[in-house]
């Protein structure tokens, strides 16, 4: 079961559904009914674009998403640099949650977004650990390299 984590009703949260290429971003701004959507390339010029959009609303900013892969690993960085509360949304309760929204397992990218954004709301997210950031990448690389040998 995913913990309850809740935001303060100022707080800007931010969904993004995690792809090898572009990253599909919706996000909700207190006082605002309808929420901004933005499609962000995976590299750098795109990043530094979504952080100066954030940086200039001048209020808190909790980001979720639903680590992909590898692929989530540059963004939640560049994020996690810019100051920002990282939160991971897990794959198992997305797709149910998915699948309870709108009645069927069907998923695409911008349907993601909104179920991850709805998690948010909701406080059901974890903390984000970024593996470099808390110095347990060696541990997290000896148990891949475990995985791999006992294949």
């Amino acid at each position: 079961m995913t913990a309850i984590h809740s935001t303060t009703p100022d707080t800007v949260l931010v969904a993004i559904d995690i792809a090898k290429h572009r990253h599909e971003v919706l996000i909700a701004i207190p006082g605002k009914k309808r929420r901004k959507r933005m499609t962000i390339l995976s590299n750098k010029t795109d990043h530094e674009r979504l952080v100066s959009f954030l940086s200039g609303l001048g209020k808190q900013v909790q980001i979720g998403f639903e680590p992909t892969g590898n692929y989530h690993r540059t963004l939640a960085w560049f994020l996690h640099q810019a100051g920002f509360e990282l939160r991971l949304i897990s794959s198992v309760a997305l797709a149910r949650t998915r699948e309870a929204m709108f009645g069927t397992w069907d998923k695409n990218d911008p349907k993601d977004a909104q179920v991850i954004l709805h998690m948010l709301s909701l406080g059901q997210s974890l903390p984000f650990m970024d593996p470099l950031v808390e110095h347990i990448n060696d541990i997290q690389e000896l148990s891949k390299t475990h995985e791999i040998v006992l294949t």
